[in-house]
């Protein structure tokens, strides 16, 4: 029989940590991280992770997992994940699984797809090809797989080049494997809970965020990275913001255009984590603003169990 999890999920900015924190600590449960950045240690205000008495309140799991030069992906949090929930359960706790990653939450939830094998010279190709127009890669993408192109930034080279190499070698979008085995695997019972509201409230959350993420000395956590030695490259320092602060510090953007492509490039993640999670059919979607809406919601979910 399988185990239930809570799952809080919505776009970047829409207040998820809040209603997950709300109701572990009300619920007796502890917190899984669904965030891609916020595995990698160092990156704290950018992640908008939990703070020191946050995380007192409630344990947080699969935040600073690894550093920034490792790899990274959602079959390892998957993984971890996995490994988290397991223990939370065993310990008669409650899970509540809180993140944007629509990708990362499949993969804890039903597992990957058994993947071709990496075809060495198509990508070594396709790399080349990022290389010169990583975004005429991302159109070559909307060309064979929409919905996976719809999913995935221009930029995510790597993501592109392998939705494209899984066309190549299967001869289907990878957006198809990944449905098909949706299903296939449910370790757990799930509840999803989705934060709503609209367009207008989530753009001036993400500049209210952003603005208070510069206040918090953004600019300062990326220059000491950057002074420690890290890659400038590494993928999780171009992710956005990171990237962005890193150009201003070299002198290639002002604070304000910093600010204004941060905000830009945040509310665009925030329209594709839309598209993604309007194709789930069972999320329940509750309004952003009422925390004791999702408490009262997972409370029936727990009870019926």
């Amino acid at each position: 029989m399988s185990r239930q999890v809570l799952v809080i999920l919505g776009p970047t900015a829409s207040g998820k940590s809040a209603v997950a924190l709300e109701v572990a600590e009300r619920l007796g449960g502890e917190i899984i991280s669904a965030d891609a950045v916020a595995v990698y240690r160092g990156l704290d205000i950018g992640a908008a992770k939990p703070t020191p008495e946050e995380r007192r309140r409630v344990r947080h799991h699969l935040l600073d997992v690894v550093g920034l030069d490792e790899d990274f992906n959602a079959a390892r949090f998957a993984e971890l994940a996995r490994q988290a929930a397991e223990d939370i359960l065993d310990r008669g706790r409650r899970v509540v699984l809180a993140g944007g990653s629509g990708l990362y939450l499949r993969a804890f939830l039903g597992g990957l797809f058994p993947a071709p094998p990496v075809d060495r010279q198509l990508r070594a190709s396709l790399k080349a090809e990022a290389e010169r127009d990583p975004e005429g890669l991302h159109r070559r993408l909307v060309r064979v797989d929409p919905d996976a192109a719809s999913r995935i930034e221009p930029r995510d080279s790597v993501r592109v080049t392998r939705a494209l190499e899984v066309f190549a070698a299967t001869g289907r979008p990878i957006s198809a494997w990944q449905e098909e085995h949706a299903f296939g695997q449910r370790p757990f019972e799930a509840l999803k809970l989705g934060l709503s509201l609209d367009r207008q409230n989530l753009a001036a959350r993400i500049e209210a965020r952003t603005d208070l993420m510069l206040a918090q000395g953004w600019l300062e956590e990326v220059a000491g990275l950057l002074g420690r030695g890290e890659d400038p490259q590494a993928r999780p320092l171009q992710s956005i913001g990171y990237k962005q602060i890193a150009a201003l510090l070299r002198g290639e953007l002002n604070l304000s255009q910093a600010r204004s492509i941060i905000i830009k490039e945040t509310k665009r993640l925030a329209k594709r984590q839309m598209t993604w999670f309007r194709a789930d059919k069972e999320i329940v979607w509750l309004p952003a603003g009422k925390k004791e809406a999702f408490v009262e919601r997972a409370g029936r979910f727990w009870e019926a169990a």
